[in-house]
């Protein structure tokens, strides 16, 4: 079935729903960007690389400076990961 299709069939819900609890993903971000999905984060220096793990349904699990620290929270959770970019 093509994910056209899937989608389609699938409400918002149900699809969000996909690979929870299994599924992560990682994905670099902008100084500019935390605040909205970390609202508790510290001012942060726009020069630093910035990486966060998220659930499959896009809740935020960690921001860090170190890209190797996203996998490895992943593992110490069981997921599995995937990169956006």
């Amino acid at each position: 079935m093509l994910l056209k299709e899937a989608t389609a069939r699938l409400t918002q819900s149900e699809l969000a729903d996909i690979g929870a609890g299994e599924v992560a993903y990682i994905r670099k971000m902008d100084w500019n960007e935390v605040s909205r999905c970390f609202p508790e984060a510290p001012e942060i220096d726009p020069d630093v690389d910035l990486w966060a793990l998220f659930g499959a349904d896009g809740t935020p699990i960690l921001l860090t400076d170190n890209r190797s620290s996203t996998f490895y929270r992943a593992a110490e959770d069981e997921l599995k990961t995937v990169s956006l970019h």
